[in-house]
């Protein structure tokens, strides 16, 4: 006789990396079937990383460790599985009875195409995919103008969102966990990084606590890249370690603008959900597809190796490379510099940004760009261009940050400059007058 398959509800982690507070595990746990937490090591995400040494692959393993510890602790395990969702979940059918399927709602291109192909097969098997909001406050259709359409600009979204967040019921309370919904059986091995074709990279990661002393600092300090002034949680909120529901409630306590900074993080979300166009890498505001880019690829790599001859870029370019880090601040004049002092493409700066920042996340990342390039969704005009250098003047005065970066910064093996201010500011306004006007 066949032994009988167990019977389980699956708790899928995806970008919800945590035992505490999280919506999808919540929801598994009231299913009436013992939960089986699981994750994916996502081939069609990892082939595509362009180094073995990633050290977002490392973050998350590490996660994924310190989740499997507290698993054990209980009796129970986190079930892993190498390929691609789709051929996970045809494992699992074959190994047990799957009631149903639950997970945090992502609503990124990639995520959508995934989830639609793991919904036909769930279905095709008659089992429930419930996809819960975990990672966002308000999520599509939540915060929308009076007359239904999604907002398009940053300032009144945010208006509403925050009249929107008094009344809403978010509870942050924490609680132990429950043990007993977990199905239980015998630990399973956890993948090295080897294993999956990944190297370590040693790298420290950012603490997961934030203090309340820099939330109330931070919106005087927030722009000076020479100061320990930001949160550090970027990474933690990407892949889901800290709760989104906890860090807003900080915020509220202590900082207006650091509450701000999670609102544009929800406002990306939702453009890429509500504006499909976007996630096909067209420009938010389409005639500016017709913007006739230089795309000089010795400049780009120039850019790249942070070797402009404008410090302000050449250290945030150098701090990415070696860190995967970037402060905010100098994110915005480096793509302002690529996109309008040289002419490249927003997608090729974008794409680099992707392949190594250790916060990635598209719809920020694609948010960002497409601000700093003028064609995404923002209330100024197109002429908005950074001076770097007055960018360093206002913001690193004591060269704080530079010297860090740029150890040659006044000796003779700095380069000059890559072009003139002046020079590329006017040429931009040209070529972008030329596109949008067509003429």
């Amino acid at each position: 006789m066949n032994k009988q398959k167990p019977a389980v509800a699956v708790w899928w982690l995806r970008r919800d990396l945590r035992l505490h507070d999280n919506n999808a595990l919540k929801a598994a746990m009231k299913s009436g079937f013992p939960t089986l937490p699981l994750f994916v090591f996502d081939t069609e995400i990892l082939r595509l990383l362009p180094s073995k040494r990633d050290d977002r692959v490392c973050f998350i393993l590490d996660a994924l460790k310190n989740i499997q510890t507290k698993l054990n602790e209980g009796g129970s395990t986190l079930e892993t599985f190498y390929g691609t969702p789709l051929e996970a979940f045809r494992f699992l059918s074959e190994k047990y009875e799957l009631k149903s399927v639950f997970c945090g709602k992502d609503y990124e291109p990639y995520a959508q195409r995934r989830d639609a192909e793991v919904t036909d097969f769930l279905s095709g098997k008659g089992v429930p995919f419930l996809r819960v909001k975990d990672h966002v406050i308000f999520e599509e259709a939540e915060v929308v103008k009076d007359n239904g359409e999604p907002y398009t600009v940053f300032t009144p979204y945010s208006r509403r969102w925050k009249e929107y967040l008094k009344s809403a019921a978010i509870d942050v309370s924490e609680s132990d966990i429950s043990w007993a919904p977990f199905f239980r059986q015998e630990e399973r091995k956890m993948p090295s990084l080897r294993e999956i074709g990944f190297e370590p990279t040693g790298r420290e990661f950012p603490s997961i606590r934030v203090s309340p002393e820099l939330l109330r600092g931070y919106a005087q300090k927030r722009d000076f890249p020479g100061l320990s002034a930001t949160s550090g949680l970027g990474v933690h909120l990407r892949f889901g370690t800290v709760s989104i529901r906890q860090i807003v409630a900080e915020a509220q306590a202590h900082s207006e603008a650091f509450l701000n900074e999670l609102i544009w993080r929800e406002f990306y979300q939702m453009i890429v959900r509500n504006f499909p166009h976007v996630g096909r890498g067209e420009a938010f505001r389409r005639e500016y597809d017709r913007i006739e880019w230089r795309n000089n690829e010795d400049e780009f790599e120039k850019w790249c190796r942070g070797e402009t001859g404008y410090p302000l870029v050449d250290a945030g370019m150098r701090e990415l490379n070696a860190t995967g880090l970037m402060h905010n601040r100098v994110r915005m004049v480096a793509a302002s510099f690529l996109t309008k002092h040289l002419l490249i493409d927003w997608r090729w700066g974008e794409s680099w940004f992707a392949s190594r920042l250790l916060d990635f996340e598209y719809a920020s990342n694609n948010g960002g760009w497409q601000w700093a390039a003028g064609c995404g969704c923002d209330a100024a005009p197109y002429f908005r261009i950074f001076n770097p250098a007055l960018q360093l003047k206002k913001f690193d005065p004591e060269l704080r940050y530079i010297r860090k970066w740029i150890p040659e910064i006044h000796s003779g093996e700095y380069p000059e400059p890559l072009i003139d201010h002046a020079f590329a500011r006017e040429r931009c306004l040209a070529v972008y007058r030329k596109a949008i006007r067509g003429n």
